[in-house]
């Protein structure tokens, strides 16, 4: 087994995921026609006009926010909206601002603290990639031919009556499947992993890695990539199991969708929007209540070592799925109580554009909305508050980012859980329910006796006394985060 040497900073980070079109858009981009207008619905085909100099803009908004991290879907060359369909893999869109503008955001974001995640499509390409293109043109005479998967010529790239007579991502025509085994293929994939890690970005999220049913690739992906940058994050979409990519010599984490999944059961609960649920693999989310969150949980976290498990990115929202407040059938309590969870839980925290400020939406393309910058009257204030004070608690104790976890109490509506760092602990206290719930916590159990917890935003107080415990009142769809005092923060609250 290889060594689990996953990068440090992720342990501190709050992912925010960008996308791109949508995020904001620059008037310093010129963009090369007409554009679907900003606040319009989002549909398959049309642009926005988002691009990286818009994220330069807004990031205030992030920083305020408390993100240390950037997550961008795909920004090379492409003739799609979301950009996996990719066209040039050594060159940034030029809608986006092209490789100057993907400088200036590295620069900019690394000068502020912040790192730079880009996604990486390398299971497939595009009609358009000029590999594939080659063998349009040239058929079997094409020397690129080996690159793909391909059972006949000519190929059928745009016939609507027949399946493509290549492999396709999903059967789709647009998306040509790499042959992975390929070595011209496979080193000009090297080459582009090793090319952006070398430009600055801090890591690659892998799109459908699991479909490269190749461990040698990965485990040559990972030694080029921490050639040039030994704390580069590697993290592979993978919504089930991936135990297999992850001893230490692949990927260092995969977005926690089984994570997500455990949240819709316990926060959203039986109002779930089962519709939109069941366009993902996350359907069924499993039973309700705290007993079923806890053992959910605390099967993932056997599943993987301690320190891959310390830096999974752990998700309740993206751009493959409804949107949270969505799936809560308009609910805000369940987007704030699962914020919080996330917030205060271990492994990194990534936060989907937009959900700060209450956006709604469906399955893709509705989950894809513009970000309505020039109507805040329209931003959920609430909700944005709430984040900021979650994910400020998360940046003020250290017990938070690499503190021990336990469970407390997980009883029908009820969750409580301790985060401990030598003498910074956090008590985090939480009732699903609709009915004001009591819970004792028998601390002294568990606690130096005389230990004080003050109250985050309350009044309120916790005393570990020996053989004691200590009742809470927690409201309807609330929650409580009780902390030791720490030098010139709670002081002030």
């Amino acid at each position: 087994m290889a060594n689990h040497d996953t990068p440090d900073w992720v342990r501190d980070a709050v992912f925010y995921q960008i996308f791109p079109d949508r995020f904001a858009i620059s008037e310093q981009i010129p963009k090369p026609g007409p554009l679907a207008p900003w606040s319009s619905a989002p549909t398959p085909s049309a642009y926005h006009g988002g691009d990286l100099l818009g994220v330069i803009e807004r990031l205030d908004h992030l920083v305020d926010l408390g993100v240390t991290a950037i997550y961008m879907t795909p920004i090379f060359q492409s003739a799609s909206n979301h950009r996996y369909h990719t066209h040039d893999y050594e060159r940034v869109d030029p809608m986006l601002g092209g490789d100057r503008a993907l400088r200036k955001l590295l620069d900019t974001c690394h000068a502020r603290g912040l790192r730079v995640v880009l996604d990486g499509v390398f299971n497939h390409a595009s009609r358009g990639f000029f590999p594939f293109h080659d063998i349009l043109e040239n058929g079997p005479d094409s020397p690129y031919r080996d690159w793909f998967l391909i059972k006949s010529f000519p190929l059928r790239a745009y016939d609507t009556e027949h399946p493509p007579n290549y492999a396709a991502w999903w059967g789709l025509p647009a998306l040509p499947k790499f042959n992975i085994a390929c070595p011209a293929a496979r080193e000009y994939l090297l080459k582009i992993a090793v090319k952006w890690v070398e430009y600055g970005i801090d890591g690659w999220r892998l799109d459908v890695a699991n479909e490269i049913d190749d461990d040698d690739f990965w485990r040559e992906f990972r030694h080029r990539v921490r050639e040039v940058n030994p704390h580069a994050y590697i993290v592979g979409e993978v919504w089930a199991d991936a135990r297999h990519w992850l001893e230490g010599d692949m990927w260092d984490a995969v977005m926690n969708y089984q994570f997500t999944r455990a949240c819709v059961g316990f926060y959203i609960g039986d109002n779930v929007a089962t519709d939109e649920l069941k366009k993902t693999s996350l359907h069924p989310a499993g039973p309700a209540g705290a007993e079923a969150f806890r053992s959910k949980l605390e099967y993932l976290e056997q599943l993987y070592h301690p320190d891959i498990y310390a830096v999974m990115l752990n998700l309740i929202g993206s751009h493959d799925m409804a949107r949270f407040l969505t799936l809560a059938s308009g609910d805000r309590s369940a987007l704030l109580l699962a914020t919080l969870f996330q917030a205060t839980y271990l492994g990194a925290p990534s936060i989907y554009y937009g959900d700060e400020i209450g956006l709604s939406g469906g399955h893709d393309p509705a989950n894809r909305g513009a970000f309505p910058w020039s109507a805040p009257e329209s931003w959920d204030h609430e909700t944005l508050d709430a984040f900021r004070r979650y994910f400020q608690l998360r940046r003020e104790r250290a017990s938070l980012r690499r503190g021990s976890f336990e469970f407390l109490e997980a009883t029908g509506d009820v969750l409580a859980f301790l985060r401990q760092l030598e003498d910074d602990i956090v008590v985090v206290v939480q009732n699903v329910g609709h009915a004001t719930s009591r819970v004792d916590l028998r601390l002294g159990e568990r606690l130096r006796v005389g230990t004080i917890l003050k109250e985050y935003w309350g009044d309120g107080a916790l005393r570990v006394c020996e053989g004691l415990a200590s009742e809470l009142t927690l409201s309807p769809r609330s929650s409580r985060v009780f902390a030791t005092p720490l030098p010139g923060v709670l002081n002030r609250l």
